[in-house]
């Protein structure tokens, strides 16, 4: 037996119309077709599915059976329908976000809040397992973005600018460091550097000052959340160095210092790393532009 989605539209159409002349012009075809199409479907089933004796015509036992079929798979088939249509017009999709960044969380929250407001059809999720395997991942097509101030050069991905910043030096208002203008390389030989529990090459005062002076701070502490990082280093235990827009509410806070890196102030640049060809679809382009005008709120808040 050989099912189509014609022969489930057909008996439904039947149904609602209670005839044949009625359900042809709901089909957009002729009567003769239809019957031709009816007696087909009957052929193919080996029994009859409508009491023809009957006005309007009814259902026999048989085509109750394939009319609850119909009634289930038919509007799945329609959802399905929209849904590719929403996908070719660029209005629904999945964006699916690794993050390289621990403080970028501060930064990306409000861009995430704008962006579902704009694309309510969009799946959004974050995949921080895949935080630091995150460039194999995207090519795998497991995420689609994945925010990064390391871009890698890689065949088939983008790495699109997204803004600059200034990572900085933290400490108490106590540590001896506070006399300093300006922080450097040797001056963290005496001590504790609160990081994030990730490798050094994802942490920018390792990449940018201390492995390349060839200096080991005293000790290093890994802490996950920005908030205690900060805690810590108010109550003395530790510094830190944070990108300049996580620092902005402890400047104004007597118990911190902020200090640049250098001696040449570190500036580095953060990039929404996509496929090639996803770059420009209507969703992740839109979700670019959002992450750099809240990058611009964020620099008018540090001025």
């Amino acid at each position: 037996m050989y099912i189509e989605l014609r022969h489930l539209r057909t008996i439904r159409a039947i149904q609602q119309a209670g005839g044949l002349a009625r359900a042809a012009d709901m089909l957009n075809m002729t009567q003769s077709a239809l019957s031709h199409q009816v007696a087909g479907l009957e052929a193919q089933v080996g029994m009859e599915l409508f009491v023809r004796r009957s006005k309007p015509m009814t259902l026999s036992a048989a085509g109750i059976r394939m009319l609850r079929t119909a009634e289930r798979i038919l509007p799945e088939i329609t959802a399905l329908e929209d849904e590719f249509r929403a996908l070719q017009s660029g209005k629904t999709g999945r964006l699916h976000i690794a993050i390289q960044c621990h403080a970028c969380f501060d930064w990306l929250f409000p861009v995430l809040e704008l962006f579902r407001h704009a694309w309510p059809e969009v799946d959004v999720d974050i995949r921080a397992g895949l935080a630091f395997d995150s460039f194999p991942a995207l090519l795998r097509e497991e995420v689609d973005l994945v925010i990064s101030s390391n871009p890698e050069p890689l065949s088939g991905i983008t790495a699109n600018a997204l803004f600059d910043y200034h990572p900085m030096f933290v400490g108490a208002a106590q540590n001896p460091l506070a006399a300093k203008a300006m922080i450097e390389a040797e001056d963290f030989r005496n001590q504790t550097l609160i990081t994030y529990p990730v490798a050094r090459d994802k942490l920018d005062v390792f990449t940018e000052l201390l492995t390349p002076a060839r200096v080991e701070p005293l000790a290093q502490r890994p802490v996950e959340l920005t908030a205690v990082i900060l805690m810590l280093v108010g109550s003395n235990r530790g510094v830190a160095v944070l990108p300049d827009w996580v620092l902005r509410e402890v400047k104004s806070n007597a118990d911190y210092i902020t200090r640049p890196l250098g001696p040449h102030q570190v500036t580095k640049r953060l990039y929404g790393i996509t496929r090639d060809e996803d770059a420009a679809r209507p969703f992740i382009a839109h979700f670019l532009r959002l992450a750099r005008v809240e990058a611009v709120k964020l620099q008018r808040n540090l001025a």
